[in-house]
């Protein structure tokens, strides 16, 4: 049988998530609501984990996305304009 969490027990589960942060926001989390009784199911508290994790995009462990070219960059090419002060001489 599926365990079925209640606010103070979903936030023991989530860390650093508050019961209040959970009564919130819930309209925008994954949840149960039989009449007024709102559960969180382990796959809820999974997929609410899931929402905020993020992947670095730059440094050694930012995933190349599929087909990202590892040649030049495409505007590599252009060459920024010199200054204004030596423009005008």
């Amino acid at each position: 049988m599926t365990r079925r969490l209640t606010y103070p027990e979903a936030a023991a589960e989530l860390p650093g998530v508050s019961e209040s942060w959970l009564r919130k926001n819930i309209k925008k989390l994954p949840h149960t609501k039989i009449g007024r009784v709102v559960y969180f199911t382990d796959s809820d508290i999974e997929r609410i984990d899931a929402l905020f994790h993020h992947e670095p995009t730059t440094g050694p462990l930012a995933a190349v996305p599929a087909g990202a070219s590892t040649g030049p960059h495409p505007l590599g090419h252009l060459v920024p304009l010199p200054s204004r002060r030596s423009a005008r001489g």
